[in-house]
């Protein structure tokens, strides 16, 4: 189960096909990021908004400079590695419904602060499907969705500091969170990436090693 999953999530974060929409569900942890961080930072939240791009912005109000405006801007990309990785860690521990019990708590979450239509119907879609896998289905059906689920996080966390990686090499990272990180800051925004890059890569190592551990019989 665990290769298979493996390969299909590498599948679904590869394909140029599936990618574009699998995405939005990237997004949707990259703005839940920087929502709670932007709270833990003290800021007040404003709300998410979802696009039918892909994209997304979350909107805090607080001082315009400081640490706390640039941890909440630093925390979306991150995200979904470091979800990924809090998720292998369970995952290792058998707890694959608990897993999906708080994956639902999670987007209930981003659902009250979503300001669009098209946020609200991406984030209902997305707590449908896992709410149904998690209330529904077969055990051994929630334990591989669940590890899918993980694998999926740790691998779509890569693609996106790849794709604004390569933006800035080609000068067409204008408002992206490093560039909003480098005038805060004045720290490079290449640092930035760079940055981003070895936490995302260091959590799939770190969740790779956890889900290796991972015992079919023990999903629970």
């Amino acid at each position: 189960m665990l290769a298979i999953a493996g390969v299909l999530a590498l599948l679904t974060v590869a394909s140029r096909r599936t990618w574009p929409i699998a995405r939005h569900v990237v997004t949707i942890v990259h703005e839940a990021g920087h929502a709670i961080v932007a709270l833990c930072a003290g800021r007040k939240l404003t709300g998410i908004r979802l696009h039918s791009d892909t994209s997304g912005v979350t909107i805090s109000s607080g001082r315009p400079s400081g640490p706390g405006v640039v941890c909440t801007v630093a925390a979306g990309y991150p995200a979904p590695a470091l979800l990924g990785f809090a998720a292998a860690a369970l995952l290792s521990t058998g707890r694959a419904t608990l897993l999906l019990t708080l994956f639902v708590v999670l987007l209930v979450g981003v659902l009250v602060v979503i300001r669009n239509g098209f946020g609200l119907l991406l984030v209902l879609a997305s707590i449908g499907v896992v709410l149904g896998v998690s209330t529904f289905a077969p055990q051994d059906v929630r334990g591989g969705f669940a590890v899918y689920a993980t694998w999926f996080l740790l691998l779509g966390a890569v693609r996106p500091v790849l794709e604004v990686s390569r933006f800035h090499r080609r000068h067409q990272g204008a408002g992206s969170d490093p560039d909003q990180l480098a005038r805060l800051t004045n720290v490079p925004a290449t640092a930035w990436v760079a940055l981003f890059g070895v936490v995302t890569l260091a959590a799939l190592a770190a969740g790779t090693g956890l889900l290796v551990g991972y015992w079919e019989p023990g999903v629970g």
